[in-house]
């Protein structure tokens, strides 16, 4: 029995004007407020950050960010800063493979930020996975424990991180990894961090990201290295999402 509370969260990514965000918001809390057993946090684009913490303030639901620049201020054009961020989120999401493959981010940026965000007070959710080649060249786990101890230089607040699995080949493709297959990742994530904090390794939670709906969340929430899922294009359906938290919340 896990004794890890359940993690479910929505990653918008580059979708919704505000006024759709503020609908979207509302319908999700609509279905799914009364679920307390499942922690669930949703990250919308920046611009709608503000309206959708109203939409939520009072409620069960959290609001996360889905990056973050590691610098305080300066002339950075078009970043966002922790302190910027603080008291509207309590989440940011950073490392996501998307921004690491498009704004060439490194595993020394993800560092900072998660730093950076261990600082201001808030949740850093730290996406790693590896590619279809390393996967089929069978380096996977050696790849994900290298990238997940050099995201994490430097960090040691181990109750203020939630480490997201999501494997490159399963990102929006519609091919989930194998229940067994995101268990096998999961666990590797689970052990670099007891190696890096023996004492609280064990209650870090690991979430599943990659195509995960309400059909696949229920057999991967059953791993004993799973606690969670970040979920992407099913976030942006209401009833979809909600259907994912309530099969979450009977895990």
């Amino acid at each position: 029995m896990k004794h890890r509370k359940t993690v479910i969260v929505g990653n918008w990514k580059m979708n919704t004007d505000v006024q759709s965000g503020i609908n979207l918001a509302k319908q999700i809390l609509d279905l799914s407020n009364n679920i307390t057993n499942v922690e669930k946090i949703i990250c919308p684009p920046f611009v709608s950050l503000t309206s959708v913490a109203k939409v939520l303030k009072g409620s069960s639901i959290q609001l996360g960010a889905q990056n973050v620049n590691p610098n305080e201020n300066g002339a950075f054009t078009g970043e966002v800063s922790t302190a910027m961020l603080h008291g509207l989120v309590s989440h940011v999401v950073i490392g996501h493979s998307e921004r690491r493959m498009f704004n060439d981010e490194s595993s020394d940026d993800i560092a900072a930020k998660a730093v950076s965000l261990s600082k201001a007070g808030m949740t850093a959710i730290l996406c790693v996975g590896e590619d279809l080649s390393i996967r089929k060249s069978g380096k996977a786990v050696n790849f994900i424990a290298k990238q997940l101890e050099a995201s994490l230089k430097g960090f040691s607040n181990w109750n203020s991180l939630l480490i997201a699995y999501e494997p490159i080949w399963a990102i929006g493709t519609g091919e989930a990894a194998t229940s067994a297959q995101a268990q096998e990742m999961a666990a590797v994530c689970r052990n670099i961090i007891c190696d890096l904090t023996p004492d609280l390794g064990n209650s870090v939670r690991v979430l599943y990201g990659g195509s995960v709906n309400s059909k696949n969340v229920a057999k991967l929430l059953e791993q004993p290295d799973i606690d969670g899922a970040l979920v992407g294009g099913a976030s942006l359906n209401a009833q979809e999402f909600s259907n994912l938290i309530k099969l979450a919340s009977s895990e």
